[in-house]
């Protein structure tokens, strides 16, 4: 059974920009929602396409009933696997559907039409010596800070041990915490592990960057943006207790744009480059975390509150794993943080997908930082993949939103394509 979707207004505006040339390549698919209602849901599958069909990034899908949406297409993603598609070129769909209900299917025709676009906001990425700022329209997304490490004074060094991106919500305003204040090794999205052992009964901790020990942009290996999403794919590298560099990461962090926020999809690969490595650490000092900005910590953290699957916590309470007992939150499907900075609230829900490493150990702060860990070992056979997803929003978010938007995650639409 087919449903109609109730398109945003930027997608019924589109209906009246694109016009479909003569001749233009085109294919169909069918969406099925599966075991869930999808509300704004990111769309990303993987489709082989004739070396013909374009030779730009946006594509238009039309629905049976004639309304409209933009796609984009882009390279296949870090932890995609692209081997077993047919023949021709091997790309990613995104589009961002509106809604359609469980258990129901819309088709679309996909083309390669032209399209004004000059009136819909698209992603953008500028470059300056700070790092790499994503932007759509007018409005700052996600700011990638990539130092060079200065270890001219203690002072310089503690600036520039690690990069991390910056987050900013849909009003503008940067919620992520930089260097300094509250616990200066939390800086806005970040990835590391406190207790690393590798190589001959070597130790490292590249969460704190104690000793020798740091990460380091090491380069950017793609960039891609446009209507639908901004994406990029950077190395960074994990320096171990003697500045050497025991393992490489390649981050991939994607930001689609939604009506009431924006996803923020982070992946990352890790692999060693020193043999076999145990990445170990603590709920409050290992894993992907996210760090609100340092206001929380200073004024507002009495008003933090988190919404978990059992419902909304009272302002200041936390829940945390513990090492001594081993009780506490684990394998949460997602958790959520609600904070305050300057009166205004924002609300960040963490997804951790199914297939990331387990036993996931969760940390709460009231200050604005929450995230979760795992033990693994690394080795040249068994590299670390972990992605997560986070939403980000003005307001408060409610319990069967942040249901949904996990199901979206873990359980994603499936797209096929309809063979004519």
């Amino acid at each position: 059974m087919r449903h109609r979707l109730n398109v945003p207004l930027f997608a019924l505006a589109m209906s009246l920009l694109i016009a479909r040339p003569s001749g233009a390549q085109s294919i169909a698919i069918e969406v099925d929602a599966g075991a869930h209602a999808r509300i704004q849901t990111p769309v990303s599958t993987l489709i082989s396409l004739p070396e013909t069909f374009t030779d730009g990034d946006v594509v238009i899908l039309k629905s049976i009933d004639g309304q409209t949406l933009l796609g984009q297409l882009t390279a296949p993603s870090l932890l995609s696997d692209p081997a077993e598609r047919d023949e021709g070129v091997v790309r990613e769909l995104h589009f961002i559907l509106p809604e359609l209900a469980k258990g129901e299917t819309a088709r679309f025709d996909v083309s390669d039409s032209g399209a004004d676009l000059s009136t819909i906001p698209s992603f953008a990425w500028e470059h300056s010596e700070d790092g790499d700022r994503l932007v759509r329209g007018d409005e700052s997304i996600l700011f990638y800070v990539r130092p060079e490490l200065d270890e001219s004074s203690p002072e310089a060094r503690e600036l520039t041990f690690k990069p991390f991106h910056h987050l900013f919500a849909p009003d503008g305003r940067r919620v992520t915490k930089g260097p300094g204040g509250l616990f200066t090794h939390h800086r806005g999205l970040f990835f590391g592990f406190n207790r690393v052992s590798y190589g001959d009964g070597k130790q490292a901790d590249v969460w704190h960057a104690r000793g020798k020990a740091y990460q380091s942009h090491e380069e950017t290996l793609s960039e891609e943006a446009g209507p639908v999403l901004g994406r990029h794919r950077v190395r960074v590298g994990w320096h171990g207790q003697e500045g050497e560099i025991f393992a490489l990461e390649t981050r991939e962090v994607t930001a689609y744009a939604a009506e009431e926020g924006y996803f923020i999809d982070f992946a990352a690969l890790v692999e060693t480059e020193a043999g076999p490595v145990m990445l170990d650490g603590d709920p409050q000092h290992a894993g992907v975390h996210f760090r609100a900005d340092n206001h929380v910590a200073d004024v507002s953290k009495g008003e933090t509150y988190y919404l978990r699957t059992d419902g909304r916590g009272a302002p200041g309470e936390t829940r945390n794993w513990e090492p001594k007992t081993g009780e506490g939150p684990v394998n949460l499907p997602w958790n959520a943080m609600s904070f305050v900075i300057d009166g205004d609230r924002y609300t960040v829900a963490y997804l951790d997908h199914p297939e990331n490493p387990k036993e996931a150990r969760y940390s709460e702060r009231d200050y604005g930082r929450f995230g979760s860990y795992f033990e693994y070992p690394l080795t040249e056979d068994q590299p670390l993949k972990v992605r997560y997803r986070l939403w980000l929003q003005a307001g408060e978010l409610s319990l069967e939103r942040a249901s949904g938007l996990d199901a979206d995650f873990d359980d994603p639409v499936r797209v096929r394509v309809v063979q004519e």
